[in-house]
């Protein structure tokens, strides 16, 4: 939290500051904010369809590879995480404010039916994005044009 000097000179010294405050928030643009329905942060995600597979990349920096649960069920991908930061008191302490951090999140992709070999999808993570490669099945995969010959 930041702390703001204002004056207590009435309505009219005030009034350009409000005025400043207004204009400057981002009223109408809802998607820079990248909320969950519960106003948690959730996040970015490029899914990019190759020839071969899917690759999907999320951002989350600050987080581990343990703090990740990715799960396929049918043709759903769920990728969640839960992050707790407790830290302990240690003697001597005396805290005159103390703020836990709790993250969590959870996307839903519906992958195509019939399409993903998933006994190959593979994850990993590093330098804050989560990447996912999800190869197609042979017999999904686009065929190069074929040459007709004209007889």
């Amino acid at each position: 939290m930041s702390l703001v000097k204002r004056s207590s000179g009435g309505f009219w010294n005030d009034f350009p500051s409000l005025f400043n405050d207004f204009w400057t928030r981002d009223w109408f643009d809802w998607a820079l904010g990248n909320f969950s329905e519960t106003g948690t942060t959730v996040p970015a995600v490029n899914i990019i369809e190759t020839r071969d597979s899917f690759e999907v990349e999320m951002a989350a920096p600050g987080m581990d590879k343990k703090d990740f649960k990715v799960e396929l069920d049918g043709n759903l991908l769920t990728i969640s995480s839960e992050k707790k930061d407790e830290r302990e008191l240690k003697e001597g302490e005396n805290y005159t404010r103390r703020e836990f951090s709790y993250q969590s999140f959870r996307r839903t992709f519906t992958l195509p039916k019939d399409v993903v070999d998933v006994d190959q999808i593979k994850a990993h993570y590093k330098d804050g994005i989560l990447h996912l490669t999800i190869p197609k099945k042979e017999e999904a995969r686009q065929k190069p044009p074929k040459m007709i010959e004209i007889a």
